[in-house]
């Protein structure tokens, strides 16, 4: 197969984004949009939902979007049944929901515990088991997990290891799905600002004036991790599956390596 610039579109395509109200989640479903895609978008916040639609709309786009909490497996269904009512099959699917607070595993509740459960794996698992019956040949399942899964996480081990769980599931997946040409990855972003996380970098200590953020000296952006979404979720990536990429400036790659600010590396 020969590359050309045509497989990066996704005319006509039909893309689901969970939590499409801010964050990494609109910045994705607009990029799926402004590339072709139909989309369809849900958020339990009416108000930013509402923004991210009538923006796509204002680009030519076309939207459904739909209020509900997909930790729910009831609204979910009727969600995708919306879905594939209103579009037919599904061609792209992104889990972006999920979020977490800093705190020792010692002073998570069990009720907090639960929660963040329910909030990044449940959330996940809910969407595929109402998508995956309306999935197209070929499709494509985009997961956003987080750098937490390749490492250990203080402060945010539940949350860790739920981010853990969901890229071990999406392997599963990828074989599971094989037969059917359907592709599972997960895109694990780190150092990307959004509404969503706003505080935790600071609550962690991710953030020093003693290093850098991030190998490549800088913050991410939303839109740079829905670019890595757009390739997943086209031809381009027509041969990768079970994978997961970090979008996180080098941070998995440094490890414990941080960048002082004298452009040195130190432990």
């Amino acid at each position: 197969m020969t590359v050309s610039p045509d497989q990066i579109l996704l005319t006509d395509r039909v893309a689901v984004v969970t939590g499409a109200g801010q964050g990494i989640g609109e910045a994705a479903a607009r990029a799926l949009a402004q590339f072709g895609c139909r989309v369809a978008i849900c958020d339990w916040n009416a108000e930013t939902l509402a923004t991210t639609a009538e923006t796509i709309r204002a680009s030519g786009g076309t939207v459904l979007s739909s209020v509900l909490d997909v930790r729910d497996p009831a609204a979910v269904e009727a969600f995708i049944g919306e879905v594939a009512g209103e579009f037919g099959s599904i061609n792209v699917l992104v889990n972006n929901v999920g979020g977490g607070f800093h705190a020792v595993f010692q002073t998570v509740s069990a009720n907090g515990e639960a929660a963040l459960i329910a909030e990044n794996f449940a959330t996940v698992t809910n969407c595929l088991r109402s998508a995956i019956p309306h999935l197209a040949e070929g499709a494509s399942i985009v997961n956003v997990t987080s750098v937490e899964a390749h490492h250990a996480s203080p402060g945010f081990g539940v949350y860790g290891a739920m981010k853990a769980a969901v890229e071990q599931f999406t392997k599963t997946l990828a074989l599971e799905l094989a037969d059917r040409g359907v592709r599972v990855n997960c895109v694990a972003p780190d150092m990307i600002p959004t509404p969503g996380d706003a505080g935790l970098a600071g609550d962690s200590s991710a953030m020093s004036d003693e290093h850098f953020p991030t190998p490549l000296r800088r913050m991410g952006s939303v839109d740079e991790c829905a670019s890595v979404i757009v390739f997943l979720a086209s031809d381009l990536a027509s041969f990768v599956t079970g994978s997961s990429i970090p979008v996180d400036g080098g941070t998995t790659a440094g490890a414990a390596w941080k960048v002082a600010r004298d452009g040195h590396f130190r432990m």
